[in-house]
């Protein structure tokens, strides 16, 4: 499979992964053959890339580490809880969310399973869905992200749950923010960041006092946006001060954020956000977090088209896991454009010489598929 960007997919094209709506459903299933009609609508539903099949390729095959099962009933569990808060804004006096821990246990434990079962696995969240419900899917993700990062922390099975539900619920306090607000496409007045800062408060008052949820699951959305510099909000806290569980979560939901599509921005690439959260190491967010967090995501995702510095275009293959930022890549084309009969594979971690000069933007016109291949192209 390769994996493209929307905007240089063809009709006659064919899907090898499913793509879901925003309830965690497919939309389009593999095999799919792609029309412009379809492409134009991915486009329009925001989605980024998608697999494609490739008989050069066919042998790369991406495998989830979270099960379709687990991800929809995620999904429709964190939709359920936030559209009830949401509704429940506009009634008089307190309001208990006594359901809350009890429902998401269930979700807490097949993450867990999951992820448990592939621990040795790196995680790569392509984001193939329709993103209609931004926050809906933006809660999963991080919830998985957390979880995975505390399995290679460590954490016992208690705090994986605690740590887990704190990820996944982080953002309920957006529940309480205007939509006008959430989904402004242009940058927003003073006033209105005001207004969107106080989800982390509002998200601590729904969930403090509920006996199924953890305090320290709350902290975690008290304190997501804190930065260990003191730069953070909405109390300006420093270091240690932050809660460990509420620092996981917000390392992780600035990296899910930046490589998801936003209605203000295109999204970064995995490597490119990695880069960003460098950029912070040590004052916004904690060195060491970083650096586990890169080792166990897959900064360069199988199938994406890459161009190296030698001229050769080609995609990646395998993972390296000691070395994730040097993958393994199939060359396609030679130097001079040329399509190889028999493709090839450079180990980047053995060829340090040999670099990635660009990713996942190479004009697919500029080579020919094997005549095995419907023309796509």
């Amino acid at each position: 499979m390769l994996l493209m960007p929307i905007n240089m997919c063809h009709p006659g094209m064919r899907l090898a992964k499913n793509i879901y709506n925003d309830d965690g459903m497919v939309l389009l299933a593999v095999n799919v053959e792609l029309s412009q009609r379809l492409i134009d609508r991915l486009f329009t539903y925001g989605i980024d890339y998608i697999y494609i099949q490739d008989s050069r390729t066919n042998d790369i095959i991406q495998e989830d580490v979270i099960q379709d099962e687990t991800r929809t009933k995620a999904i429709l569990e964190i939709r359920n809880t936030f559209k009830k808060v949401m509704e429940d804004s506009n009634k008089r006096g307190a309001v208990n969310y006594y359901d809350i821990g009890r429902n998401f246990r269930d979700v807490m434990k097949m993450i867990i399973d999951d992820l448990s079962a592939h621990q040795g696995a790196m995680v790569m969240l392509n984001n193939m869905n329709v993103k209609d419900n931004y926050l809906f899917q933006h809660s999963v993700n991080v919830s998985i992200y957390a979880i995975m990062l505390g399995i290679s922390f460590g954490y016992s099975r208690e705090n994986l749950e605690t740590l887990g539900l704190g990820a996944l619920l982080h953002d309920i306090g957006k529940t309480k923010v205007p939509l006008g607000i959430l989904r402004k496409p242009s940058q927003l007045t003073e006033q209105e960041f005001t207004e969107m800062k106080n989800h982390t408060t509002y998200g601590f008052n729904i969930l403090k006092d509920e006996p199924n949820i953890p305090l320290l699951s709350a902290h975690c959305a008290l304190q997501h946006h804190e930065r260990i510099n003191g730069s953070g909000y909405p109390r300006g806290i420093q270091g240690t001060e932050i809660n460990e569980f509420a620092r996981w979560v917000g390392l992780v939901d600035s990296y899910d954020a930046m490589t998801t599509t936003r209605v203000y921005r295109r999204p970064l690439l995995p490597h490119e956000a990695m880069e960003q959260l460098f950029a912070g190491s040590g004052t916004m967010y904690d060195q060491s977090q970083i650096a586990l967090f890169r080792d166990k995501i897959a900064i360069y995702p199988l199938g994406i088209t890459v161009r190296l510095n030698t001229g050769e275009f080609g995609i990646v293959s395998k993972l390296n896991v000691t070395v994730p930022h040097r993958p393994i890549v199939r060359v396609l084309q030679d130097q001079a454009g040329q399509e190889l009969k028999e493709p090839y594979e450079i180990d980047l971690s053995t060829k340090l010489s040999i670099l990635i000069s660009e990713i996942g933007e190479i004009n697919v016109d500029e080579f020919n598929p094997d005549e095995s291949m419907p023309t796509i192209f």
